[in-house]
Formats: C-alpha cells, sequence, structure tokens
C-alpha cells in the first residue's frame, strides 16, 4: 500500500498533466466533447444595376479581366425572336457595354479558344471575335432542340450540352459531332471538362455525375440538385448552382452543402462563374435581371 503523500502527488502530477493536454487541445481548436469545422460561406460583395434582361450565365475572360453575361430577353427562352443580347461588365459589377453583341434569340452558355467567344444559341453555336465585339460564323447543330452549357477541353473541343434532346455535342474542327446522346443523362446542363472525364450537372435528374470521356460511363457523384445549372471548379470541388435559386458547394467525392439559397427573394441562380484569383462567386439571377457576386470563405 503506497503512503498517502506519495497518492496526493500522483493525484497533483495528473492534474497538472490533463490541464496541458486541455490547453493544447484548445489551441488547435479540438477538444475530446467539440471538434471544430471550418466550413464554406458566402458574403454578398455587389449586385449589378437591374439592366440585364433574362441574364442566362456570367463568363470570366482572364486575359482582358472582364465578364460577359449571357442574356435571353423575352421568354420563352427557345423563342427564336432575335431579342437577346451579350453583355460586358466588370469584375466590380459596372455594366461595360450592355449590348455588347446583338442579333441573338436567346444565348446561354459561354467558352473561348483564343479571341473567340462560343455562345449557344438553341439549335446553333455562335462564334463572336471579342476584339471586334462581332458575329463571325453561326454553326447550325442538325437535330438539337435546346442547347445549352459550353465548356472547352484542353484540346480545344468545344462540348455543348442539349438538355431537352439529352445530348452532348462537340465542335472540333469545323465539324459538329454527337459525343453522347443517353436519356439516364437527365437533361443534360452545366458542365466542365476535366481531362479524362466531363462533369455533368443535370437540369432535370438533378444528379452531378462524371462521364469517362473514353468509355463514356456515366458516374454519378450527388443527387438532389434539382435544376442543375451552372457547374464550375474549386480547387479539386466544385460550386454547382440550382437554376430554382441554390448554389451548392459539392466534394469531389460527392457530399453537398448549399451555400446560398435565395428561393424566398424569387431569384434564380442560373449558370454561375467563380474567379479563383478573386475567391469571387458569380450568380446571374436570371428574372432578377442582376448578377451578383459574392466572396467564397
Amino acid at each position: 500500500m503506497k503512503p498517502l503523500s506519495y497518492l496526493v502527488l500522483l493525484t497533483f502530477c495528473s492534474l497538472i498533466i490533463a490541464c496541458k493536454t486541455e490547453k493544447k487541445d484548445s489551441n488547435n481548436e479540438i477538444s475530446s466533447t467539440n471538434v471544430i469545422i471550418k466550413q464554406k460561406s458566402v458574403t454578398k460583395v455587389w449586385e449589378t444595376d437591374t439592366l440585364l434582361t433574362t441574364c442566362e450565365s456570367v463568363y470570366y475572360d482572364k486575359s482582358n479581366d472582364v465578364l460577359y453575361v449571357a442574356n435571353i430577353g423575352n421568354v420563352p427562352p427557345d423563342a427564336q425572336d432575335n431579342d437577346g443580347f451579350i453583355s460586358k461588365i466588370s469584375t466590380n459589377g459596372e455594366i461595360l457595354e450592355l449590348n455588347w453583341v446583338e442579333g441573338i434569340d436567346a444565348p446561354k452558355g459561354m467558352g473561348m479558344i483564343g479571341n473567340t467567344l462560343y455562345v449557344t444559341n438553341i439549335d446553333e453555336l455562335v462564334a463572336i471575335d471579342i476584339k471586334s465585339g462581332s458575329i463571325t460564323d453561326r454553326i447550325p447543330v442538325i437535330g438539337s432542340i435546346f442547347l445549352n452549357d459550353i465548356t472547352v477541353s484542353a484540346d480545344e473541343t468545344v462540348f455543348i450540352s442539349d438538355s431537352r434532346g439529352n445530348k452532348i455535342y462537340t465542335y472540333k474542327d469545323g465539324l459538329i459531332s454527337t459525343w453522347i446522346e443517353d436519356d439516364s443523362l437527365g437533361g443534360p446542363n452545366g458542365l466542365l471538362s476535366q481531362g479524362n472525364k466531363m462533369m455533368v450537372a443535370a437540369f432535370g435528374s438533378g444528379n452531378f455525375m462524371s462521364i469517362d470521356i473514353t468509355s463514356k460511363a456515366i458516374d454519378i457523384k450527388s443527387e438532389g440538385l434539382k435544376g442543375g445549372d451552372g457547374l464550375v471548379p474549386v480547387g479539386n470541388d466544385y460550386l454547382v448552382s440550382s437554376w430554382h435559386g441554390e448554389v451548392y458547394f459539392v466534394k469531389s467525392e460527392g457530399t453537398k452543402t448549399k451555400l446560398l439559397d435565395t428561393k424566398a427573394e424569387k431569384l434564380n441562380a442560373a449558370d454561375v462563374e467563380f474567379i479563383a484569383e478573386k475567391n469571387l462567386l458569380l450568380v446571374p439571377t436570371f428574372f432578377g435581371n442582376t448578377v451578383a457576386a459574392y466572396e467564397l470563405k
């Protein structure tokens, strides 16, 4: 049996060790009873004037540090009414040229190769010379129904989603081809080319999926993103918008967190853009007729 003085000393030492351990846990923001997890969040930093008209998508031209906004004009969004246009705005939200490019029916997704801006227009691909702001070509996409988003691969192949036709087309060397046609695409909308895979946000099914470029095997990463619209990378993860007014942060393995919800304000979240260098999320509000910018934290 230990002497009483020894037991008192042992108890005192144990308390000191426990206190030091607790302090270390506190400094690292971790304890046995409380784990602090830093979540992504967004804070609104600016919003354009309401001069835009049914703005469907926003695209960042890094070389010129400017934003292009596709305005459908009057609805429905498949009306061949020649009232759509592209606006040019600054990264601070100033509308530089409201009607920068006109003569388009209902422009939606955009992508760039060199000095050419490609824009979908219901059943055609429109090529715009960025320096002059003039339309240089109109490429018909035979058999298409509702062309939507665009992504450009590393080898400068233009991929185009057809949301109502359940197809994804390619444009390369002056030729349009059907890359994939599959009802399980669920109304493909947002596209993102990433090496050997194509990431897709589906408007109808609400699935977020990966398609193998070679085998074209479809792998559903996340579900429940109804009205899937814009899709942009954030490091190895993604931001995916729901047209109904939500933006989600989706991890590469598929877990999702809602970052933004503007449904109560009756504001949509269409084809979003993300400027990594500025940590800036850009959201076209569609019927809200603005582009809103949020800092991603």
